[in-house]
């Protein structure tokens, strides 16, 4: 007698288990996303690499104090930007999850990765035919032999010709698209994604290969897939951008070799993506007269320093309740820093709107960018033109104080570096006299500010 298939009920959404069929996963709240799927593994099913005898080591107990710690080199994979997110480059047996919105660049990135980095690499392409991967590595203008296509979506596929060619790397586009015969679910269903990601793990881990894995996003701006996806892997990417603007940003998540407050910055170009090596000079715009609202901000991503313009527009509000809107800062913060303003310098904003914008389409949460935004906010509100030459580097407290941020010094020297002749930090900061060749400006108050730009 045939034995009955073992099923479970998943929600597509969020993973979660369920021993019957509902209308609304109890977990995500979502409705009509839990189907059945066939959880009942083939153990005659295998997949091609286990056969191969580096995979043959058997793990055995062993004291924390006995074990060798060797992280081992470094792989440069080619592009700076992207070693710099991960750390410093690739990791021996690390698997890396890259997540994006469509059209943002992910697969041209990792094609530029396997055309420059020095390893034999396989590209395992489930969304594209050879073809057009050839047409974007023409476009690309890059020629390295060492770069193999593979058009599969059938994990077991998969491994036998990894098997057959032996890469150092492999990419994987899309997580989405594979399947496992292990699980009998469509493509992109939970089971499958967990699946087949499970496989890719083992695989790296076992061989120590460096494995890619691009992965679709949903409309909330997640991954797709059951979310343990990014508990399973090393190290999760973000690729972010608007597909209307040139300038994408790289971003790390989640990064078990590094640290995630890295950021690297590529502008999109008709032969792929160009590394940005200088962030400083894309994101403050170039303009002929002075203009009022406008204030540059020297910021820290990770250890990275860059300078950064913040755009504000005051004008008197129209409607009965005055309009607060910002791009790429903390709209909660804003109103904060605009409560100081009226509270310690006794500017009545309460019946304007006010809007802020921070060029180049980022994100930045560093509290050293409070003093800018109170200069921008000034400027604009008396229509009076900041000097062209000044930046700005301090965080403002609920009293109207100008506290020190971190790592001032760096800051300091890349205004120097893009031309700037004085910026304005916190009075407590412990800084050297005449160790630089910009002139410094140390305020205490939000009022002494006030009265060295306006009064």
């Amino acid at each position: 007698m045939a034995k009955k298939p073992k099923t479970t009920f998943l929600c597509q959404h969020c993973g979660n288990q369920h021993s019957k069929w509902m209308g609304q996963c109890n977990n995500c709240q979502q409705w009509n996303t839990i189907v059945e799927e066939v959880v009942d593994q083939n153990l005659s099913t295998a997949v091609a690499w286990k056969n191969n005898s580096k995979t043959n080591n058997k793990s055995s107990v062993k004291p924390i104090g006995q074990i060798t710690a060797d992280p081992g080199v470094r792989i440069k994979s080619g592009s700076k930007e992207l070693d710099r997110v991960l750390g410093g480059g690739l990791i021996e047996g690390s698997v890396t999850l890259m997540g994006g919105e469509p059209g943002i660049g992910k697969s041209t990135l990792m094609l530029q990765v396997a055309l420059r980095i020095s390893r034999k690499c396989l590209y395992v392409s489930g969304e594209e035919s050879e073809q057009q991967v050839q047409l974007r590595a023409q476009r690309i203008g890059i020629r390295n032999e060492n770069c193999f296509i593979l058009t599969a979506t059938s994990t077991q596929e998969i491994f036998k010709q990894i098997e057959a060619a032996q890469p150092q790397m492999v990419i994987v586009d899309s997580i989405q698209t594979l399947h496992s015969p292990i699980i009998e679910a469509a493509p992109g269903s939970v089971s499958q994604i967990r699946q087949c990601a499970a496989e890719f793990i083992q695989f790296a881990k076992e061989t120590n290969t460096p494995v890619f894995l691009i992965g679709h996003i949903t409309k909330d701006g997640h991954i797709a897939g059951p979310k343990i996806l990014e508990h399973m892997v090393d190290t999760v990417l973000q690729f972010e951008g608007d597909r209307h603007h040139v300038y994408r940003l790289l971003r790390a998540q989640k990064n078990r070799f590094g640290s995630t407050a890295e950021l690297g910055i590529y502008e999109m170009v008709s032969e792929g993506l160009r590394e940005v090596s200088n962030p400083s000079e894309i994101l403050i715009s170039k303009k002929d007269g002075d203009l009022s609202g406008n204030a540059v901000s020297a910021t820290l991503e990770g250890v990275r320093p860059m300078l950064i313009e913040i755009q504000a527009l005051v004008s008197t509000a129209v409607y009965g309740t005055p309009q607060r809107s910002t791009t790429g800062f903390d709209a909660r913060r804003l109103n904060m820093l605009l409560a100081v303003l009226e509270k310690r310098c006794g500017f009545h904003l309460g019946g304007k709107d006010v809007f802020l914008n921070i060029t180049g389409g980022i994100k930045v949460d560093d509290p050293a960018i409070d003093l800018a935004v109170m200069a921008a906010v000034l400027s604009s509100s008396q229509d009076v033109a900041l000097p062209a030459k000044s930046a700005f580097a301090a965080e403002v407290g609920l009293s109207g104080e100008i506290r020190p941020v971190a790592r001032i010094e760096q800051r300091i020297m890349e205004a120097e570096k893009m031309g700037f002749e004085e910026i304005y930090v916190s009075s407590y900061n412990k800084l050297k006299a005449g160790k630089f060749g910009i002139k410094v400006i140390g305020c205490s108050k939000i009022e002494e500010i006030y009265q060295t730009l306006f009064a």
